[in-house]
């Protein structure tokens, strides 16, 4: 890891939001951020550049949803799934979550070809056989998938009115947002239910932060 994106900083955060590293995962996360800053010198794949802020925006802001996934995959007994992360950019949260979860196939989506470009190199470079970069839209998208996710891609109703024909009939939709979108909650399309909106604090980032979980009615 860089000077500032240390392993003390990254387990420090990991312990605020109760999730257990391994020594593996740990230095997983270091590398990606560290590809994160050397790709996006050349590829502008996220203005966060510097090591504090791709700890806190990115690597901790993805982490910080993992506890509450495991959860919700616990309360349907299912154990081996498959996630697609709509708008993915460079990988977030899906390869933070394809690090912490290796029981989650994980299917980054993105239309920009050389941010699926990265992907695909964390994949290969961290040895992430659940990590798949698409360059698709998600319109095109039929396959189902348990879990479809997003984090701040689109206001909800684009977002489950776009990925409604990749998601399973009883899979759950996982929306990351800032502040609780009550407009967007209220002007969702029929068929579709909140079941829960989830409140989340990232160590060291000044923002609002919560989960919207939604599923077909």
């Amino acid at each position: 890891m860089t000077a500032v994106l240390t392993e003390a900083a990254l387990r420090s955060g990991a312990e605020a939001l109760n999730v257990e590293l391994t020594d593996a995962q740990s230095a997983q996360l270091g590398n990606y951020g560290a590809l994160l800053m050397k790709w996006s010198k050349v590829y502008n794949l996220t203005a966060v550049r510097d090591p504090g802020g791709i700890l806190t925006h990115h690597l901790l802001d993805s982490m910080a949803v993992v506890p509450a996934l495991r959860r919700e995959l616990r309360k349907r007994g299912w154990e081996k799934v498959r996630l697609l992360d709509v708008g993915s950019g460079a990988g977030l949260p899906g390869a933070v979550i394809a690090i912490l979860c290796p029981n989650v196939d994980v299917t980054c989506l993105d239309a920009v070809a050389k941010k699926i470009a990265f992907v695909q190199q964390v994949a290969a470079e961290l040895k992430l056989p659940n990590l798949t970069g698409l360059h698709a839209r998600i319109e095109a998208m039929t396959d189902p998938y348990e879990v479809v996710s997003s984090r701040a891609f689109a206001s909800l109703g684009d977002f489950v009115g776009g990925s409604a024909n990749a998601l399973r009939p009883d899979g759950i939709w996982l929306a990351m947002k800032g502040r609780t979108p009550d407009e967007e909650i209220k002007n969702l399309p029929a068929g579709t239910e909140v079941f829960h909106v989830e409140q989340l604090v990232v160590p060291g980032l000044d923002a609002e932060r919560c989960i919207v979980w939604l599923r077909k009615d």
